[in-house]
């Protein structure tokens, strides 16, 4: 069955944000569903409708995001859901085939989510472009590496987060085109970022900041919540929940890992951080990062020859590409990209493929942390030229690793 597809309108709010409601399970309070909506690009909704019932849900977020060697316009999908009454009848597949075809129209030759459940998105091309590190650190395994940075220069000040708005951002927006997936914040995000209403504390504390600077400049900042905890005897074990750490240089980056991994009255610091965040060298015993690993960003080209033109590589490649996409069918075919460090290009050709593989291989490899090579190693893709996966995947590797750091 097809249903009618188009975006709300603002007075329609009510009946979109209540799909959201009951896909997610989640009851926001008027204040948050107010800020939500100050941040919803209605021209970028899409719903699916069943007579005068709003049965399913998309929007999209217009991003400036990082990518190798530069930022380009990124299609940010969200608020994406379907009424359980209207589950296993297509909806979510007819959003996003109207969806993508949208981005594409509009010139945006790459999209990029966070995946509520893992399973749902690589049947629409997207790929798990970022990971992330669950960490629990506990006090008494803080203890740095001998030689970890430091400078006499710095010092941490307090400071109350809504106070300092400006400060953070300028913060953010210096150390923002440095790793791929991170993305520019406009007002309604800081907003949300800096939330502190009692419902935004979740029984998690205070928004709390500190910041490392010295005699000229800040040079980063964290934000945390301290859940008070205390043991059956009266001891201290508080809980410290990092919601960002942002630092311009390592040695400001290690003092503030220091400052909220001593602070009084905290046992633990809970923290989901990039892969190769540099507390996993810092720490004297890594086992003390009690980590656990987990998908981050997903990504997908919606336009496989303009995205693969607007990035940089870390090595000369020059394969042509078996694309598959059932869903995108424009990109389907074949590609050859030809790259060094200076410049790519990837057009159309009738050429003997090297590499067969699916478009959502692309996403996940797109930002620099894919896994072309095991992908190559579980069958998932198909070599026909010797060495041109290992050719591929190296020149699409990226250092530092691929992370957004913020759902949006």
């Amino acid at each position: 069955m097809s249903y009618p597809i188009r975006p709300i309108s603002e007075d329609e709010w009510s009946s979109f944000s209540g799909v959201l409601a009951e896909g997610f399970n989640w009851t926001p309070h008027p204040t948050q569903s107010e800020r939500w909506k100050a941040n919803t690009e209605f021209d970028r909704t899409l719903a699916a409708l069943d007579g005068d019932v709003i049965a399913g849900v998309t929007g999209i977020h217009s991003f400036t995001m990082t990518v190798p060697g530069g930022q380009l316009p990124v299609a940010g999908v969200t608020a994406v859901s379907v009424l359980p009454s209207h589950r296993r009848r297509g909806i979510l597949s007819q959003l996003m085939r109207r969806q993508l075809a949208d981005v594409r129209e509009r010139g945006e030759a790459v999209a990029a989510l966070y995946a509520s459940e893992a399973v749902i998105y690589g049947r629409y091309g997207y790929g798990r472009a970022s990971d992330g590190l669950s960490l629990r650190i506990p006090k008494h395994g803080s203890a740095f590496v001998a030689g970890a940075p430091s400078d006499p220069a710095l010092r941490i000040t307090v400071a109350k987060p809504a106070e300092v708005r400006a400060t953070l951002e300028s913060v953010y927006e210096s150390i923002l085109a440095e790793r791929p997936g991170q993305y520019r914040r406009n007002e309604h995000l800081w907003t949300a970022v800096l939330a502190d209403e009692e419902f935004d504390q979740d029984g998690a504390g205070a928004l709390r900041c500190v910041l490392a600077e010295d005699s000229d400049r800040v040079r980063g900042y964290a934000l945390f919540r301290v859940k008070s905890l205390w043991g059956d005897n009266g001891q201290p074990d508080g809980e410290l929940l990092l919601r960002e750490l942002y630092a311009t240089d390592p040695a400001a980056h290690a003092l503030l890992w220091q400052s909220v991994l001593n602070r009084d009255l905290v046992s633990r610091v809970k923290a989901t951080r990039p892969v190769d965040d540099p507390i996993t060298q810092w720490l004297t015993d890594v086992r003390y990062l009690n980590a656990s690993w987990g998908d981050e960003l997903w990504v997908r080209l919606v336009s496989v020859d303009a995205a693969l033109s607007s990035r940089a590589y870390s090595a000369p490649v020059d394969v042509v590409l078996e694309v598959a996409d059932d869903v995108c069918p424009w990109n389907a075919g074949r590609w050859r990209l030809t790259a060094d460090t200076a410049s790519a290009s990837c057009k159309p050709t009738d050429e003997a493929p090297d590499v067969s593989l699916p478009v959502a291989a692309l996403g996940g490899a797109y930002l620099g942390g894919g896994s072309l090579d095991a992908q190559h190693a579980a069958g998932l893709l198909t070599e026909h030229s010797a060495g041109a996966v290992r050719a591929l995947a190296t020149a699409l590797s990226w250092s530092p690793a691929p992370w957004a750091g913020l759902v949006f």
